[in-house]
């Protein structure tokens, strides 16, 4: 009986990993198609198989999407508009993060009156859709003269991102016990030190969480960068949809895998390093709250 148990405990393994196997395949297929077309010549991309291996291998299809394809008028590949996205991911997800952090922290451990109505109307940003902020944010950037700037889109995204970050942290900070803030405050400890030296140390795992999740969402984003972004501040998706969409007699698939892939480096080296840090962030956060 025991045999026979352990035998089917086996097979079930066997063919739950071959299902795992069967499923990364399948998602991982596409990620095949363009690193393998970005590797090759138009010819043979034109004479060959989508699924063929590249007989002779090249970058120079990387090199012409980073440095010279053109996006519109413009010949000057990803480069700058790569920067842009840097400058302004960057900045707006570690300061949404550190606002969201104190907001959390306030929430969940200094309660007052309206705090929870405070809260619920947080909640409800987060459902707001993009299209619902566009024109009064553009109002608000024409007054603060930032309008068609980098710095006017961190502010965009600082502000439509402070929701998400603060629903984060508060539903992580109420596991942290109140006896713990309670203690510290008798012995003296203020607001400020209390955050520093309690709540700031246990925060890695949800900090992990909001960076992961901000940059994502802040560099991926289009709409707010074709509305807000100048012709000098276009974040690198802007850019990529000019590139694909620009007409030059012929289109140039291995190019546009390559200028795909290199959009998409960043978000990807970012799940692949802090990961493990979002799943631990996202389960101690759901908890309580």
């Amino acid at each position: 009986m025991g045999a026979d148990m352990n035998h089917r405990t086996s097979l079930g393994r066997i063919a739950l990993y071959l299902l795992l196997i069967l499923v990364a395949l399948y998602y991982l297929a596409p990620l095949y198609v363009m690193i393998s077309t970005s590797l090759k010549s138009l010819d043979e991309i034109r004479s060959g198989n989508l699924l063929d291996l590249p007989l002779h291998p090249n970058s120079a299809s990387w090199v012409k999407a980073w440095s010279s394809a053109c996006t519109g008028v413009r010949c000057e590949g990803l480069a700058p508009y790569f920067w842009n996205s840097v400058n302004m991911a960057v900045p707006a997800v570690l300061i949404s993060s550190l606002i969201g952090s104190l907001n959390g922290y306030v929430l969940a451990h200094w309660r007052f009156r309206g705090s929870n109505v405070i809260f619920t109307a947080l909640m409800v940003g987060c459902f707001i859709p993009f299209q619902v902020v566009i024109l009064p944010m553009a109002r608000v950037l024409g007054m603060a003269d930032l309008a068609n700037t980098t710095g006017g889109l961190v502010l965009v995204h600082i502000i439509y991102g402070i929701a998400f970050t603060t629903l984060f942290f508060r539903n992580y900070y109420v596991s942290v016990p109140e006896e713990l803030v309670n203690a510290a405050r008798i012995d003296g400890a203020g607001f400020f030190t209390i955050y520093r030296r309690i709540i700031f140390p246990l925060s890695l795992p949800i900090f992990m969480v909001c960076f992961i999740w901000q940059f994502t969402q802040i560099w991926n984003d289009f709409l707010f960068g074709v509305v807000f972004g100048g012709s000098d501040a276009q974040p690198v998706t802007v850019a990529l949809n000019n590139l694909v969409n620009t007409s030059t007699g012929v289109t140039e698939y291995n190019v546009n895998m390559a200028a795909a892939i290199i959009a998409a480096l960043p978000t990807l080296g970012l799940y692949l390093v802090a990961g493990k840090y979002f799943v631990r962030g996202l389960t101690a956060g759901a908890v309580k709250g």
